[in-house]
């Protein structure tokens, strides 16, 4: 299996220093924690569903995913299209709510919802398993640039952690909508030029057929069993509901109906793109029968299929769909950091210029902790097995209370507490037995769950400041939020002119690195993906000049 070559590492090194860039100059946007965290209210719903898609897109899919894709084919796609549900939900019911609750970081709420303790306990311990989870993330690229360049898994990870940390520090939300888009550009490109390689490789589908019948089954394997997909379909949605990078999303829309927007996109795009992304892997299975390890179906394909240069074109790929979901996490669970534990128990008065400075200094410790600890979490066992347990024994527990608490006015607070406190404790004592498997030990802990926390209920608190308090916060969600951003020219055609030279160097990539191979189908993907880009890049262009003429 070749490794990479020098063209390959050009190109990523290009890429990072791209991303790097458009950090840096989106930092003379941020002027308080409101642009930091929210972008100003002012980010598009296209770039926003956009967004919202690629933090979910880790390479975590291209690891985890494309391993179950490998070994029991298409059922992997039927997996991942459980992604669908929560967009969905969110148009009906959470993009207004969340719009209308006017929040900064996604759990403020709380203390207006339920009291400050809960506020702080699902703070801390929703802080912990952000860092968490993302180590996990951040350890599935390591593994990926290891295995294709030889590159020592220490440094692979270190120097994403480090990129990740300098955009997110500089330029905050900004930066992550902005590069999420670019890395949106590049990863579906990369992808596309992969597939009808994949494709010729394997045979056609009914090559595929043949060869490996049972995997061409939606439903196959144990993943497949409706109880397995019953229980992962609900984890999936409760999990992402609740997901602060989601949450964010739609607090930061324009408009309760761009908020609406943003949750159509993402369904669209997450109904479209798992087939695309997941079908090299399925193919894989004919291409290289006989891998050690599944996980590594996705980056064999490509060393095997691609070219030097388009190779880096997919690493470059690979780093762009961690990263985007690194910089969204490191955005969000910094804001909790500043927002609902520096400034509520510490500096209550502190300064806009001091907000902001922490608010960056927490970034860049997130990214730090994150860095250092996914160099272990390989002692914990595979990406997709350590993912699975961490949703269902503590996710589920501390989620619930989250997303029905802005629905049900009933529930108390001690059944917040009560429903975490022995939702994780069930969990892990089911999880830690053999008698229980794990979709039965999730469906058990989400009924539990519910059950403490609406349960609650029926034992309506006395405390009349309590019951004021709540009855104002759900008088606020049904009331249509007001507009609270006004469109800056100046700003606008700045990102739209950023949006153009970042779509250039994407173009020129694409174009200079398929030249070498313009021979093959390759080559020519990549320099047609390169021009499509260009043109992009000049459309973006003409937006903006015209956005600064109307300043």
């Amino acid at each position: 299996m070749n490794k990479l070559q020098e063209l390959d590492y050009i190109t990523i090194i290009i890429y990072m220093l791209l991303m790097a860039g458009i950090g840096i100059f989106l930092g003379k946007y941020i002027k308080n924690i409101g642009d930091y965290f929210k972008g100003g209210n002012g980010i598009s719903w296209v770039a926003g569903g956009i967004s919202n898609f690629m933090t979910k897109f880790s390479t975590f899919v291209f690891v985890a995913y494309a391993g179950i894709a490998y070994s029991d084919g298409l059922v992997a796609i039927t997996i991942m299209w459980s992604t669908i549900f929560p967009s969905l939900i969110a148009v009906f019911v959470y993009a207004k709510l969340w719009k209308r609750a006017g929040i900064i970081s996604p759990v403020e709420f709380l203390e207006t919802r339920f009291n400050s303790s809960i506020r702080q306990i699902f703070s801390w311990g929703g802080v912990m398993l952000k860092l968490l989870d993302d180590m996990i993330k951040l350890y599935s690229i390591g593994i990926f640039v290891m295995a294709a360049s030889g590159i020592p898994f220490q440094t692979a990870i270190i120097y994403c952690g480090l990129v990740v940390s300098i955009y997110t520090v500089v330029g905050g939300f900004l930066a992550v909508i902005v590069t999420d888009v670019v890395q949106f550009v590049i990863l579906l490109f990369s992808t596309l030029i992969l597939v009808p390689l994949a494709y010729d490789a394997a045979g056609g589908i009914s090559n595929m057929q043949e060869v490996i019948p049972a995997n061409m089954n939606w439903f196959n394997g144990d993943r497949g069993m409706p109880i397995y997909l019953l229980v992962y379909y609900v984890t999936i949605t409760i999990k992402y509901l609740g997901n602060w990078t989601f949450i964010q999303r739609f607090y930061s829309a324009k408009t309760e109906k761009d908020g609406q927007k943003i949750g159509i996109l993402s369904a669209v795009l997450f109904l479209i793109f798992p087939v695309i992304f997941l079908f090299p892997a399925v193919a894989a299975r004919v291409i290289l029968p006989n891998l050690e390890n599944p996980e590594m179906a996705y980056v064999s394909l490509c060393l095997k299929l691609l070219p030097p240069g388009i190779m880096g074109l997919m690493i470059a790929a690979m780093f762009a769909a961690t990263m985007s979901v690194l910089s969204a996490e490191f955005n969000v669970t910094a804001s909790v950091l500043t927002r609902d534990i520096y400034q509520r128990l510490f500096r209550k008065n502190a300064s806009p210029r001091e907000s902001l400075w922490v608010a960056r200094i927490m970034t860049l410790g997130i990214g730090c902790v994150v860095s250092f600890g996914a160099l272990y979490i390989e002692k914990l066992g595979g990406a997709f097995e350590v993912n699975q347990y961490l949703s269902g024994i503590f996710s589920i527990p501390m989620i619930i209370p989250v997303i029905m608490g802005v629905i049900f006015w009933r529930p108390q607070p001690w059944g917040a507490l009560a429903s975490m406190i022995v939702g994780v404790s069930l969990g892990i004592f089911l999880n830690s037995t053999d008698y229980f498997s794990w979709e039965m030990a999730t469906l058990i802990e989400i009924i539990v769950c519910i059950a403490i926390f609406m349960g609650s209920g029926f034992f309506l608190s006395t405390d009349r400041t309590y019951n004021e308090k709540v009855k104002a916060f759900f008088i606020k969600l049904a009331t249509p939020a007001p507009k609270d951003f006004d469109d800056d020219n100046n700003i606008v055609g700045g990102l739209l002119g950023l949006y153009a030279v970042a779509f250039v160097i994407t173009g020129a990539m694409f174009i200079v690195m398929g030249i070498p191979s313009i021979e093959a189908t390759s080559g020519k993907l990549s320099v047609g993906s390169g021009i499509i880009c260009v043109i992009g890049a000049l459309i973006f262009y003409q937006k903006s000049r015209s956005n600064k003429r109307n300043a």
